[in-house]
């Protein structure tokens, strides 16, 4: 409180650019490379910075930049952005007292593994169009909460598209159909289970593979199968299924895979 004002102070910094290379074997998969767009928002109890010109209590923004790529070149093996924002969450969490939470997001630019003559390359990439991003908030308590998505996931089908009965006024000019292209920008959101920093996996979770899982599913329920694709009544009851199907396709996944389905996704 200052006066009759309750504040909280909350700074940090955002647009760091961070590109880490994991250089492996061709046998074991070759190399991996990111690139991460990095903001870090952490709430202080900072209050004189503000009353009183005092700034003791400020983490400055250029050492949370370096904190990035510090923690960054820490990571020996390889992580995933949502395993990386948690080191980090839990990093300015921890280590600063008058930190009480951290929210790190996170925007991966799409590198992808080039094919040559049908053989992943072994060190060779080249750029993709849509983006894996992420959002975890951790508080000095432990409290996680981890959201993941896809942002600019283009896509376009030439048929098995309509919008028909839909409201009619004086306004309306668009008629009925049953064949039309139908073409949209993708972004979808989920929510991963773990509350808390104690219930993340011992073992690696493999986030970016939860990723790759949902674009799959995304796409396969908007396309349908290749030879005669599936009918689309509209936009609305197309997202309802593509929600839907990651849902579903993703615990049948986890069951056949004897895994604990409230390891894979809590909401969508």
């Amino acid at each position: 409180m200052a006066g009759n004002l309750q504040l909280e102070g909350r700074h940090g910094k955002s647009r760091v650019r961070v590109s880490r290379v994991w250089r492996r074997p061709a046998a074991e998969g070759g190399h991996i490379i990111v690139e991460w767009s990095v903001a870090v928002s952490v709430v202080s109890d900072c209050l004189p910075s503000y009353t009183s010109s005092d700034n003791s209590a400020i983490v400055a923004t250029d050492s949370i930049k370096n904190t990035v790529y510090v923690k960054a070149k820490e990571c020996t093996e390889v992580v995933s952005m949502e395993e990386f924002a948690v080191i980090l969450g839990r990093h300015f969490t921890s280590l600063y007292p008058q930190v009480s939470e951290a929210t790190v997001t996170i925007v991966e630019r799409p590198w992808e593994r080039v094919v040559v003559d049908g053989n992943p390359h072994s060190h060779g990439f080249k750029v993709g169009v849509e983006k894996h991003s992420t959002e975890v908030i951790v508080k000095k308590s432990g409290s996680l909460l981890i959201n993941s998505g896809i942002q600019g996931y283009s896509l376009l089908k030439t048929t098995q598209s309509g919008f028909e009965g839909f409201v009619t006024d004086r306004y309306r000019l668009l008629p009925d159909t049953r064949e039309r292209i139908v073409a949209t920008e993708v972004t979808a959101w989920w929510r991963y289970p773990f509350e808390h920093v104690s219930q993340l996996p011992s073992k690696p979770f493999c986030f970016t593979q939860r990723y790759q899982d949902v674009k799959k599913v995304l796409s396969e329920t908007f396309f349908g199968p290749a030879d005669v694709g599936v009918y689309s009544p509209s936009v609305q009851n197309t997202l309802y299924l593509m929600g839907k199907e990651v849902l579903t396709s993703l615990l049948m996944m986890c069951t056949c895979r004897r895994m604990n389905p409230t390891e894979l996704l809590k909401q969508l």
